[in-house]
């Protein structure tokens, strides 16, 4: 019988692979795990902010200075 027929050795390397795999699946499921857990986001300390927003900027109106001069005659008006 040559050595690579060896019924104890095919047994030995049969353990030896199932168990490799075994350990590689184990590590899959533990980096999945992982990746997962980051994912989670805790929003319960989140507010909402004034202001109208597009996407992630805030859009901010500009004034120029003759509608500055006109708002503020007309607050004086008012008053």
């Amino acid at each position: 019988m040559s050595k690579k027929n060896n019924l104890a050795k095919r047994k030995m390397q049969h353990e030896y692979n199932l168990q490799k795999e075994k350990e590689i699946q184990d590590k899959k499921i533990k980096k999945l795990q992982a990746n997962k857990n980051k994912m989670k986001v805790d929003g319960s300390g989140k507010k909402k902010k004034g202001g109208f927003s597009v996407g992630k900027k805030k859009l901010k109106t500009k004034l120029t200075p003759a509608a500055k001069a006109k708002a503020a005659q007309a607050m004086e008006l008012d008053q």
